[in-house]
């Protein structure tokens, strides 16, 4: 299992839009219904951004990139940012009721 946090901040005329690309590919998620992948985004006030990710795949491959809706999010996702992506592996220290159960 792999678990990888991606963290940056929209430009702010940009924000909206790039929530609404990040909805669609909640709703083709919901649609498709993958196996081994859970997937959490996060907008903060500030039009920061926070998508946590996890495979169940061994090798940490994912489901999510094949998507139409996750690559229409990806491209112009650098136009869009004040603070570009930054993703980051991480470990769960504690999860109540948060995350799936482990």
């Amino acid at each position: 299992m792999k678990r990888i946090v991606i963290r940056y901040r929209a430009k702010p005329e940009m924000a909206d839009r790039n929530a609404e690309l990040i909805a669609a590919v909640f709703a083709e998620l919901k649609a498709a219904q993958p196996k081994g992948l859970r997937y959490l985004s996060l907008r903060l006030e500030d039009d920061t951004f926070i998508h946590v990710v996890e495979s169940a795949a061994d090798d940490g491959s994912s489901v999510l990139p094949k998507l139409a809706a996750f690559q229409a999010f990806q491209n112009g996702i650098r136009e869009r940012c004040a603070e570009p992506p930054v993703p980051k592996g991480a470990t769960v220290v504690g999860n109540y009721h948060m995350l799936g159960e482990t």
